[in-house]
């Protein structure tokens, strides 16, 4: 897949960076996929790999640009921090020890699970009590016992767990902006060791051309994060001013596309690849 590509998708993961706070792994995954699809069903774990690497520079430029009356709500929050990520380091471990395949299917599993989630569970749609997102709110609201089997799963699965944390601090009364600019840092949490693991890890299929350092495919990550950068910067100072439920129903959207898109890469692996 030609580079500039690769920095036209980095404008996309930019986008949901500020946005949804995803850091950009729901884009990343499936688009290394299919780049790398030369490593057969090694070109999951390297996505997974350079998705981690992607979301760790997009989370800690998105954290770096957030206002700190909003990052104060976090300061109860460090033990759940700490469990992202080692929940972080042993999903990476286990993404290098199970088959490519499996992998897409879980993040197709994933994504489907939420979906349904989102949609059937009251206070994502529509929130179940008001809630003030002025800076002296400071409700939080996800336990610290969730964070290594979100930690784990997202860094299994190349995702940075706002999959799970954004509907959390929905129902905890959060607007879909705030909710989405505390993932980051949670996204961050979970991806900086994952992506040191993944780094220091054995390369799978080096043969086959990939340009991998550890499992991360280098040159993808930069042509990704050359696009990513100057969106989620722009944004941080001019934030776009999105209704709640109109912000909330593109979230859901958005998370159908991608698990469309990953389904699809998943059969053709898995007819290939039998």
């Amino acid at each position: 897949m030609s580079l500039v590509v690769f920095v036209l998708i980095g404008l996309l993961t930019g986008l949901t960076t500020v946005l949804f706070g995803f850091g950009g792994g729901f884009v990343t995954v499936p688009v290394v996929v299919w780049a790398n699809a030369a490593l057969g069903a090694d070109a999951a774990q390297v996505a997974v790999a350079t998705s981690a690497a992607v979301m760790v520079v997009n989370a800690a430029v998105a954290t770096a640009a957030t206002s700190c009356t909003i990052l104060h709500r976090l300061r109860e929050a460090r033990c759940l921090l700490a469990l992202l990520g080692v929940g972080g380091i042993a999903g990476a471990l286990l993404a290098r020890l199970v088959p490519g395949v499996l992998i897409q299917w879980g993040f197709v599993a994933y994504l489907a699970v939420t979906i349904v989630d989102v949609l059937l569970r009251p206070g994502f749609l529509h929130r179940h009590r008001a809630e003030s997102d002025s800076p002296a709110s400071r409700q939080f609201a996800i336990p610290a016992s969730l964070g290594l089997p979100i930690g784990a799963s997202a860094a299994f699965l190349g995702v940075g767990g706002s999959v799970m944390t954004v509907p959390l601090l929905r129902r905890a009364g959060h607007g879909m902006g705030v909710a989405a600019t505390l993932a980051n840092p949670l996204t961050l949490a979970i991806s900086l060791p994952a992506a040191l693991t993944f780094l220091i890890d054995s390369a799978p299929g080096r043969a086959a051309g990939a340009t991998l350092v550890g499992s991360v495919d280098v040159a993808a990550a930069a042509a990704l994060l050359v696009g990513a950068l100057p969106v989620i910067v722009l944004l941080r100072r001019h934030p776009p001013r999105l209704p709640d439920r109109p912000h909330a129903i593109s979230y859901v959207l958005l998370l159908v596309v991608v698990m469309l898109a990953m389904g699809s890469t998943a059969v053709t692996t898995s007819v290939g690849h039998p």
